[in-house]
C-alpha cells in the first residue's frame, strides 16, 4: 500500500532576455508502506540541450549527521553525483537542505539563481533515492522563457510519483 504526499518547489526566475517568470515543480513522493522507512534524499537539477548542468536547484539530505556524515550517501543519487554532485561541496547555500518526510513541503529557490539562463529547450531533472529502497529519476522537458503559462508533467513509479512544472511568465 502506498501512500502519496505532495512536495511543492517554487522558484522565482527572471530570463536573460530580462522576462521574469514564476517556476514551480511539485512533486508527489509516497509514504510505501514497509517495514524500514527512510526519508528519501531529493536532488533536483536544470540541464540544457547539450546535457550539461546549468543549475543545483535542490538537493536535501541528512543534515544532522556528525561531521557532515549525511553526505557519503549522497552518491546513492547516481545521475546527480555522476552530473555534478560529486564536485560540489556541502552544504551549498541556497540549494541544500535537510530531507523532509513525506509531507507538502515549499523550497524556495534565490533570487537571480538562474537570471542568467538562456532562451531554449531545458529538461528538469528530479532524483529521489532511499537508504534500503530504491532510486528513481524523472525528466521534464521545459521551454525557457515561457510564452504562456503551461504545466508539463513526468511520472514516477516507486519512490516518486507524478512531477509537474509549472511554468508562468
Amino acid at each position: 500500500m502506498k501512500l502519496r504526499y505532495s512536495i511543492a518547489l517554487t522558484l522565482p526566475l527572471a530570463s536573460a532576455s530580462a522576462m521574469a517568470a514564476d517556476l514551480a515543480l511539485k512533486l508527489d513522493v509516497p509514504q510505501l508502506n514497509v517495514a524500514e522507512y527512510h526519508r528519501p534524499y531529493i536532488a533536483a537539477w536544470l540541464e540544457n540541450g547539450d546535457q550539461q548542468v546549468v543549475a543545483n536547484l535542490a538537493v536535501l539530505y541528512d543534515t544532522k549527521k556528525k561531521d557532515n556524515a549525511g553526505t557519503k550517501w549522497l552518491k546513492d543519487m547516481r545521475t546527480w553525483w555522476r552530473k555534478s554532485g560529486r564536485e560540489l561541496s556541502m552544504p551549498m547555500d541556497g540549494v541544500s537542505g535537510a530531507t523532509k518526510a513525506p509531507g507538502e513541503l515549499t523550497l524556495n529557490i534565490p533570487k537571480g539563481a538562474l537570471d542568467k539562463l538562456p532562451a531554449g529547450q531545458y529538461t528538469v531533472f528530479v532524483e529521489a533515492a532511499r537508504e534500503a529502497g530504491g532510486r528513481e529519476v524523472v525528466k521534464v522537458p521545459l521551454q525557457w522563457p515561457p510564452k504562456s503559462a503551461q504545466n508539463v508533467t513526468g511520472q514516477g513509479k516507486e519512490e516518486l510519483g507524478a512531477v509537474v512544472v509549472q511554468v508562468k511568465p
